[in-house]
Formats: C-alpha cells, structure tokens, sequence
C-alpha cells in the first residue's frame, strides 16, 4: 500500500472514529447515566431486608397506603407510640432504598414516643411511580404522607420529617412548602442540584462538570420536570425560616461531605437550628456508625420541638 493511499485511509478514517467518539461521551455517556438514576431499580443491600416494625424490634404497626400529593400511590407502615405520644415523625429514605431503612430510627423514636410513619418514595419498594428525581418531586411524597397522617390517622402534633440523603432533600423541599411540617431532621444533605451531580462526576468518572456532567444534570431534571436552578436547598432553608432543622453529616463521607451541612446550617436563620457531625465513612450511615451522639444530638432536638410531659 503506498503512503499517499495510507494517508487517504487516515483522512477518512480519523474523523469517522472522532465523530464516534463525540457521539459516546456527549449523547450515550450522559444518557446512560441520565437514565441509571431516573429509572433503574437497584436496592442497596440491608440488614433489615424483609422485616417488619414487629419483627425488627416488637413494635406495634399497621400497613397504610395513600398517594402523594400529585397523585402517585405509596405503600407504608404506621408505628403507633404510647397513648399519648408526643408527636409524629415522618421517616424519608434514600435513593435505591426502601422504609426498611429507616427501622433503627423508627425504633428510637418509638423509645421517645412518638408516633411514626414509614412509607416507600415513588419508584422505590412497593409504592407505584416510573421515575426518581432525587428529591424534588419525593417532596409531593413526604407531603402526601403528613397529610395522610394528620387527616386519615388523627397523628399528634408536631410532625417532624427526619430524611436521609435523598429523603434529606425532600423533607426540607416539602418543609418549605408546607407549615404542618415543625421540624426537620437533615441527614446528608446536599446544597444544590448543581453541586450534587458536578461532585458526584468529579467523585466516580474524574470529570469536569463542563460538559458531560452538565448534560447529565439537565437530563435528569428534564426527565423529572424540573429546572435545576430551582432545586436549590440552601434557599429552600431560607424559606423554612424559624422552624428548628438539625443538620447531621457523617465526617469522612466522601459523596456528602460535613461541608454541605455547615453551608445549610448557615443559610438557615431558625433560632432552633443544630449541627452534629458523627464518626463514620459510609453515606447515609451515620445513625448506625454515630449511634451515640446521633441519639443524643436528636434527643436534644426533639426535647425542645415536643418537649416531654412531666
């Protein structure tokens, strides 16, 4: 084959597997990873996979369905407390998760008596739904659940929404949006939409967040109907107001860093608000990892939201 031929190949050849190559990392990259959040069902393995409130700690519990405020139906657990508890606390998962995980806190806050209820976001356990946003439309779901609870079960006052990561954010979106929420408890929560999936990018794929990370994160909120600018939680905090929020963040948590939550703790203006940091690693494992001042840091809290009876 003569050089002039070999260069004539070349010519052809290298904007063909440019145009591959522009094509993989621009459109299938991000559509795949657009797609992985949004719609893939993957469950993170847990110790308490197939229990009960009975059989994981001997707690009373009925099953409760209901639909979020836009609609979706979900399926839950009601953990009823003393005969006169002290409120009502609205445990929110994870992503890739399921009420299942929220069984150590529902235990605890039965110990403190009060009544809680446990429930599956949209696309998640046993609730209907065909896609996660992460949060911002779980926010109708946690609504959906205080409603439930205040108007079908007759719960005590305060309602209190203790959420983990992704339940984190919803509990602090649907706080925003709705005053029958008094409390909330954010447990490795993020700033901002942005933020989450440009850290997350430079975290697992070691890019830049121009452009894949970009195109992911408008994809996920076009899927979810929603512009990212909007799913912001350091002003969601601002417009909680007064209303008592702690802040928990597991120190050596590499995807949602102590710093997320003292940027949240400082945005909010509430005379009520708190901060623990606990030992561990592991996201979303702080109560587990933190047993000890994770308890304490809530108990305090909650003494004040609903303080005791003498």
């Amino acid at each position: 084959m003569s050089v002039r031929r070999l260069w004539r190949i070349i010519r052809y050849v290298v904007p063909i597997l440019a145009g591959f190559i522009f094509v993989f990392f621009l459109v299938v990259v991000p559509w795949f990873f657009t797609t992985l959040v949004t719609t893939h069902r993957y469950y993170f393995p847990d110790p308490n996979a197939g229990k009960t409130p009975a059989t994981y700690a001997g707690m009373p519990y009925s099953q409760i369905a209901f639909s979020s405020m836009d609609g979706i139906p979900l399926k839950g657990w009601f953990v009823p407390a003393t005969p006169r508890p002290r409120g009502t606390i609205v445990l929110c998962h994870g992503l890739n998760r399921s009420r299942v995980e929220m069984l150590p806190m529902a235990r605890f806050a039965h110990a403190l008596e009060f009544d809680s209820v446990l429930f599956d976001f949209r696309h998640e356990g046993e609730s209907g739904g065909k896609i996660t946003t992460l949060g911002y439309q779980e926010r109708h779901d946690v609504e959906g659940a205080v409603r439930y609870a205040l108007v079908r079960l007759k719960a005590p006052r305060p309602i209190v929404a203790w959420g983990v990561s992704m339940g984190a954010a919803a509990a602090l979106m649907a706080a925003a949006e709705t005053p029958d929420i008094s409390a909330v408890i954010s447990d490795s929560a993020w700033t901002t939409f942005h933020e989450l999936i440009a850290h997350h990018a430079r975290l697992f794929l070691h890019l830049p967040s121009f452009p894949v990370a970009d195109e992911i994160e408008y994809g996920i909120a076009l899927r979810g109907h929603f512009w990212p600018s909007e799913f912001n939680l350091v002003t969601v905090v601002q417009r909680i107001g007064a209303r008592p929020i702690l802040f928990v963040a597991v120190r050596d948590d590499r995807r949602m860093p102590p710093a997320y939550a003292r940027a949240l703790y400082a945005a909010s203006s509430s005379p009520e608000k708190a901060i623990v940091i606990v030992p561990g690693w592991r996201h979303g494992e702080g109560f587990n990892s933190g047993r000890e001042p994770y308890e304490a840091a809530v108990r305090r809290f909650l003494d004040r939201v609903a303080p005791a009876a003498p």
